[in-house]
């Protein structure tokens, strides 16, 4: 290995020689949606996050002047737990096609947050994310921009992995050998045992952080409208699918544990 030089050893420790300073990080900021949601933000990162959510609105916007109910996919998305970005991203577009053909392509369009024209700049986190799908989702009033929410659960991985409830670990280990032979990348970041354990017991919205999330503003959003209409509020109310099938009523009304909906430490002690 090659001896590192006094100036690159204090680029790689991320410290100044004179006084061995810290290098600062990168300022974040508290940024709260209409609804309460918090998140801790890149400052850098406003501009471009305000710019895709005018973009997304207008794409929604689009797709709704041509008559089509207009849905929003929450499906995992991270490398972490065992999951594998690339392989959750090509599951939601999978997912994305199937919701839009079970309900007709020409009246059901659904938006796919793993899609790459929704990307943010390399820096960008679960919370900057977060920050940005928080304000497409309540919307510009924070009533909601969508007829529908589709929450992935365990069937819509399963089905790309052809699990049918017959040895499907061992399925999932001999899809790991597969994907290594084509994605090198994927055994330096995920094991296969992990891999194997996460497809098989928990891919779902029920182990994501951004998932979290977005349930607890779905349900937010649909108690505003409750309250907004007591006559016909309930009936107005999003509609909200968990892997493949419409939700019991009474989980219209449950929040769960956050994802990433808190604000930035230092803000909190002030």
């Amino acid at each position: 290995m090659k001896a590192l030089t006094i100036p690159a050893l204090a680029t790689a420790t991320g410290l100044f020689i004179t006084g061995v300073v810290a290098q600062p990080k990168p300022a974040a900021t508290t940024s709260c949606s209409r609804d309460g949601f918090c998140y801790c933000i890149h400052d850098t990162l406003n501009s471009p996050i305000n710019q895709r959510v005018d973009e997304i609105r207008s794409l929604i916007a689009s797709q709704r002047s041509q008559g089509k109910a207009v849905g929003y996919l929450s499906t995992p998305l991270s490398t972490v737990g065992g999951g594998y970005f690339a392989i959750n991203a090509l599951i939601a577009s999978e997912t994305k096609d199937r919701i839009e053909q079970q309900f007709g392509p020409r009246d059901v369009w659904v938006l796919n947050p793993g899609a790459s024209d929704f990307s943010l700049p390399a820096e960008a986190n679960g919370a900057d994310y977060m920050w940005m799908w928080t304000q497409v989702l309540e919307g510009a009033d924070g009533l909601g921009a969508f007829d529908f929410v589709y929450f992935a659960g365990p069937s819509d991985f399963g089905r790309h992995f052809g699990l049918d409830g017959h040895a499907d670990l061992e399925k999932l280990d001999i899809a790991y050998d597969d994907l290594v032979k084509t994605n090198p990348g994927l055994a330096g970041k995920v094991d296969k045992r992990a891999f194997r354990d996460y497809y098989g017991l928990r891919a779902s919205v029920a182990f994501s952080l951004g998932s979290h999330d977005e349930w607890n503003i779905v349900r937010a959003i649909n108690a505003k409208r409750r309250d907004a209409d007591s006559t016909a509020g309930i009936a107005r109310q999003m509609g909200v699918f968990f892997d493949g099938k419409p939700v019991a009523p009474g989980l219209f009304e449950a929040s769960i544990g956050a994802g990433t909906a808190r604000g930035c430490k230092r803000d909190a002690k002030n």
